[in-house]
């Protein structure tokens, strides 16, 4: 009897042992679905279409965009993590995934309920105005700020998004104070900057570039330490009179958590090699993202030192989620 329980065992473990083997050797089945927590046309819409693409090519099915926008992609969190973790529904993660658990009350854990794959790509926020609007450098902006505090508007993409912390770490860096107007994702809310509605935004440079290039938006700065590659004449906040001021912009992807280790396996291998290949590395830095592409490992604990940075940034600042 004890011999046949053994064998029992070993039977069983080796079949669990062989479960995630055997699903990698048949995924993907079916078309995979990729979901985006914002309205198209923001900077994480782009970087998705971007790459979607390629990892349609890779895996020889089709890769479909599904935008979920609200509470700066918590509503997407939660319909992503109730899909099977079988491969066949990834997520864009953003910013907010770092800062929504000091915002707001969530239905799913942060880290735990997530298998991260890879930090796709990363950058910087670009501090542009509306033409009419008078300030053309930073400590023009500065001086108007304080001549006329709590009458000039910003616009974002949604709170606790790099947006709306680029503008909220200005004004603390600044002691100047703004108007917030959110929107519901970097599109609207670059629509409303061009309108008029607001004056400025601390856009996502893929966002806003296009209309940058075009005359339609004046550029002031841009929010890293160095300057971005893809509008080199800029100068960065921090350079501009604002010493310290750095915020940049993540993309990264990610599985539910319990799929199966061999299937991120092969969305990992497939995801770098997209991120290599000379085509989307040319694109994503035409739009002002810088591809990465790291391990597992090492995105996970991004994650979570991500996670821990933005929790104290968001309390020490007061600020409240939706």
């Amino acid at each position: 009897m004890a011999r046949f329980t053994s064998i029992a065992a070993a039977v069983l473990i080796w079949g669990l042992s062989a479960t995630g083997p055997a699903q990698a050797q048949g995924y993907p089945a079916k078309p995979i679905r990729f979901i985006v927590g914002f309205p198209p046309g923001g900077t994480n819409d782009i970087v998705a279409r971007a790459l979607a693409p390629k990892l349609s090519e890779y895996l020889g099915q089709p890769v479909v965009i599904d935008n979920r926008g609200g509470a700066n992609t918590a509503i997407a969190c939660e319909i992503f993590v109730r899909t099977p973790p079988d491969g066949h529904t990834l997520m864009l993660n953003a910013p907010g995934h770092a800062t929504n658990p000091a915002l707001m009350k969530l239905n799913f854990d942060s880290i735990k309920d997530f298998a991260f794959i890879t930090l796709a790509a990363q950058s910087q926020n670009l501090l542009v105005a509306h033409p009419s609007f008078p300030p053309t450098t930073v400590k023009e902006l500065i001086a108007l700020s304080k001549k006329r505090p709590g009458e000039i508007n910003y616009g974002s993409s949604g709170i606790g998004t790099t947006v709306h912390l680029s503008a909220e770490l200005f004004q603390y860096m600044t002691g100047t104070k703004w108007v917030h107007i959110p929107y519901k994702g970097g599109g609207p809310g670059t629509v409303a900057l061009m309108s008029g509605e607001v004056s400025l935004t601390f856009g996502n440079v893929p966002t806003v570039i296009q209309q940058v290039r075009a005359g339609k938006l004046r550029p002031i700065a841009v929010t890293g330490l160095k300057r971005a590659p893809a509008v080199p004449d800029i100068p960065t906040v921090a350079e501009s009179g604002v010493p310290g001021y750095e915020v940049t912009t993540i993309y990264g992807v990610s599985a539910p958590a319990k799929t199966p280790r061999a299937i991120i396996d092969r969305l990992h291998g497939e995801l770098v090699r997209a991120l290599n290949s000379p085509d989307l590395r040319e694109r994503l830095q035409g739009l002002g993202a810088d591809p990465v592409g790291n391990t597992p490992e090492q995105y996970t604990a991004f994650m979570q030192a991500e996670i821990a940075k933005w929790d104290k940034v968001i309390k020490a600042a007061g600020i409240k989620g939706e």
